[in-house]
């Protein structure tokens, strides 16, 4: 173990010494020579870590105290002598604003096995995107903060260099949440000063049940009685009219699908390690609140290091406060209630699924285990020319037999947001041979390149290698593609039939399982190659996850690659700062009425586009402000913690979705509501 003077670290643009260090800050320091404050320009600005590069230690260890209001965003940002300009690898983190956190920073995540590694008490999620990155490739190795509206003092602490992972973590002695779940260090409109308050609200919100749509003009399933596109087949369906995609109902109505994720009321407050930051917990034998307790299964791919994942229901607690015994009942109608009388037409995905089928409300979902392998090429991706992946698809294809007949199932997702396809450009057929297991896939690989260039020699020439044999290639060869323009040629068609493969082995071991409804794609969490589209032809719709203000060019490249179905945006969110949590979500905007008309503006551009169907909100409710399991923060919701509702957001929706179907049908215009956007605080 080493400790590092912070003031021998050198400092990027933008990050000047400040010439005090608070308190707390020297408190938590072994000495005042590991102790250090900065000023960090609001444009971003840090420490330049290259010499990490060299170091045998595996684990860097630092703390942060971030003097703002809001949580600090930055990035350890990998930057390649390989391909000058921008970093090949980041990892992106935060830290809550005020809190000396002691963080984590471990140097195999360079390798790019992990995509959401485990994170330290307090610290926020981490998320690692880009390409492996060999130590001496790199050309610099930089410690940044994400852009912000203002600059931002930060005292950085016990800088050490150990490959020991800590088995313990410094946690503040100070309190930030209430009894209700809300942060305690801002006020905001709409904020509850008493459970007596909050008990009130939530009573006379289930007194003013309706059930009914806000739209008269929607039939029973929530479609458009104004267009009637199929004669009704008794289960959803898609149709193409005039270069126009539509959804249709089960009675043939056209159908833009518009609704929340996680319409749930879980246990998704994250509280292991930080107990003593709460006002209130129950004990766990308490007999009205002890339930609210659960274990989560949290652990990070390879890596067996995770803490042991606590959560508690702040949601479910205020639920019991306003209703006692019947929370559940209560709440099932009154969600229900709500989002039908805002217009929305859809529980979208990774709802509860006791409101399936019983709200009145159509509904997706995913199926629920996506087949897998023993071997994983890289990350989750399986090995899909091997008998396993074909048996492990008709053994999870079964889970869809018991909603197979229920009409309000609009259609299901394979899965969401693979791992693996969070690496732009990445060529899998290069991960297959430089994954040291001897696979399906990589035999296929083999005696394909051996039929194709006949002897090593040419082999060697075309992709410039020095190979004695063609059996050298079962030894791990990493990134062949770049070698040459063949080989790069070579291994990305071969990738393509891999995904193809992906995709198709699933669909159709689906499609025997349940033959009603439409298979709805993968939510893929970007296109990352055009390689991703491979296979489109086994889905009934095409789905991405698409955060940006206008989803209108994440579309357009979806047509352009080739795809002719129907498109549905599985994932869109804004977030702000005025209100609940202390992150903004991966987009942000400066209010809540800032985010009511960005809503507006997402949907109806979605509705306007010959290709989109849909587009589902993430999330209904707030995610917890010291973090969700993962340590996500946002004020994403349609809902606070305490279930009250965002007045500017459901009066937006409401008035939207009284459009949107005329929108799809070239009716009327799109809406361009004007917004104030922020810079984004989200990991």
């Amino acid at each position: 173990m080493r400790q590092i003077p912070i003031n021998s670290i050198p400092l990027t643009a933008g990050c000047s010494r400040l010439a005090t260090v608070p308190e707390q800050v020297k408190a938590c320091a072994g000495s005042d020579t590991l102790a250090a404050s900065f000023l960090l320009s609001h444009e971003g600005a840090g420490f330049d870590l290259t010499f990490l590069k060299d170091i045998p230690e595996r684990y860097v260890l630092l703390t942060l105290c971030a003097d703002t209001e809001n949580s600090l965003a930055f990035q350890l940002q990998a930057y390649s002598t390989l391909e000058p300009g921008d970093y090949v690898f980041d990892m992106q983190t935060g830290v809550l604003p005020g809190i000396p956190t002691q963080i984590v920073i471990d140097l195999e995540w360079l390798k790019a096995k992990e995509l959401f590694p485990e994170r330290a008490p307090g610290q926020l999620k981490i998320t690692c995107h880009g390409r492996r990155v060999n130590r001496e490739e790199i050309d610099r190795l930089l410690l940044v903060t994400l852009p912000r509206y203002e600059d931002v003092a930060v005292s950085v602490s016990d800088l050490t260099l150990t490959d020991d992972y800590p088995e313990s973590f410094p946690v503040a002695p100070e309190k930030f949440v209430d009894e209700l779940g809300q942060y305690k260090k801002k006020s905001w409109k709409g904020k509850f000063a008493s459970g007596e308050e909050m008990v009130q609200a939530l009573r006379s919100a289930a007194g003013e049940l309706s059930g009914d749509y806000a739209q008269k003009d929607f039939t029973s399933w929530g479609g458009w009685q104004k267009q009637k596109l199929l004669p009704g087949s008794g289960f959803f369906s898609k149709t193409k009219k005039d270069g126009r995609w539509y959804l249709t109902d089960p009675e043939g109505y056209a159908f833009f699908s518009m609704g929340p994720d996680c319409v749930v009321i879980r246990s998704d407050c994250r509280i292991d390690d930080i107990e003593t930051w709460m006002d209130w917990l129950p004990s766990e034998n308490d007999p009205l609140y002890g339930s609210l307790y659960q274990g989560h299964p949290y652990r990070t791919g390879t890596d067996s290091r995770g803490r042991n994942c606590r959560m508690f229901s702040f949601e479910q607690a205020n639920l019991i406060r306003a209703f006692g015994d019947g929370w559940y009942d209560a709440w099932k109608k009154m969600i229900a209630s709500q989002l039908k009388s805002a217009g929305m037409n859809t529980i979208a995905n990774w709802s509860d699924p006791a409101l399936f089928g019983t709200s009145g409300i159509p509904y997706v979902t995913s199926l629920p285990e996506f087949p897998d392998t023993g071997i994983h090429i890289f990350r989750d991706f399986p090995d899909v020319l091997s008998p396993e992946y074909r048996e492990s698809a008709e053994r999870c294809a079964q889970g869809l037999i018991p909603r197979k007949d229920d009409p309000w199932m609009i259609g299901y997702f394979l899965r969401n947001e693979p791992a693996w396809a969070f690496v732009d450009n990445l060529v899998v057929a290069d991960e297959v041979l430089f994954c040291p297991e001897r696979s399906c896939c990589k035999e296929v690989l083999i005696e394909r390149i051996r039929s194709t260039y006949g002897s090593v020699e040419t082999l060697n020439k075309a992709w410039k290698l020095t190979l004695t044999s063609f059996d050298d290639l079962y030894e791990p060869h990493e990134s062949l593609s770049r070698n040459s323009p063949e080989a790069d040629a070579f291994l990305r068609a071969f990738s393509a039939e891999l995904i193809r493969e992906y995709v198709s082995v699933p669909a159709n071991a689906c499609r025997k399982a349940d033959p009603n409804h439409m298979i709805l794609g993968m939510r893929w969490a970007w296109i990352s190659d055009p390689a991703i589209v491979s296979g489109w032809e086994n889905f009934d719709v095409f789905s991405i996850n698409c955060y940006a203000f206008d989803p209108t060019p994440a579309i357009d490249n979806v047509v352009r690659l080739g795809v002719d179905l129907p498109v549905m945006i599985g994932e869109f969110h804004f977030g702000a700062l005025d209100a609940g949590p202390v992150s903004t979500g991966l987009k942000g905007v400066k209010t809540q009425k800032d985010r009511a008309n960005a809503i507006r503006n997402y949907i109806e551009a979605t509705a306007a586009h010959p290709y989109g169907v849909g587009c589902h909100y993430f999330q209904c409710y707030d995610q917890f402000a010291l973090g969700r399991f993962d340590g996500e923060n946002y004020n994403i919701g349609l809902f606070d913690i305490c279930l009250q509702p965002y007045s500017d957001i459901m009066d937006g929706i409401r008035k939207t979705m009284k459009d949107a179907c005329a929108v799809t049908a070239g009716l009327k215009e799109a809406c361009n509501y004007p917004l104030e956007k922020a810079p984004v605080i989200a990991f």
